[in-house]
């Protein structure tokens, strides 16, 4: 009897740890790989790194970049799949988010300043989870146009 219920006791251990979900592909800290990514017209921040958490129904994301010229930035937001509006706060460019999944491993995005479209996006992340590409088009402070798609690394 001890034996049937040792192994029924490992057989249910066994299945929660087989059936436990695997973190969404959203999830770790993501470092941008300057030598795959371009801005155009512009020039990539000097260091630009991003730690996503998922929470219900969608992701926290906290981002610290230096620009070109040595300023530094911090950023947050937490938003759901929902396409409604979220704040950002910290960011210079924008101060709301939306987001939309597209599947598992796809998210549409944009950012507002102040209710008006400022970019949107694309961000895929790679079936091995190693690796993302976010590809964007925006308007920059100065009005002008810009196309952007950035290669990020797992850290």
């Amino acid at each position: 009897m001890k034996l049937k219920m040792l192994l029924v006791g490992g057989l249910l251990a066994w299945c929660a740890v087989a059936l436990a979900e695997a973190p969404p592909p959203f999830v770790g800290t993501w470092k941008l790989d300057h030598a795959k990514s371009k801005f155009d017209p512009g020039t990539l921040p000097n260091s630009w790194t991003q730690k996503n958490e998922a929470v219900e129904g969608g992701i926290k994301q906290v981002a610290d970049w230096v620009d070109s010229d040595g300023k530094a930035t911090h950023s947050e937001f937490t938003a759901k799949f929902d396409g409604k509006d979220y704040p950002v706060t910290g960011s210079q460019g924008a101060d709301a988010i939306w987001l939309k999944k597209v599947d598992d491993r796809t998210i549409e995005w944009g950012m507002k300043k102040a209710g008006k479209a400022v970019s949107s996006g694309r961000t895929v992340y790679s079936q091995d989870g190693k690796s993302r590409t976010m590809t964007w088009t925006g308007t920059n402070a100065k009005g002008e146009k810009y196309r952007a798609t950035t290669v990020w690394a797992k850290q």
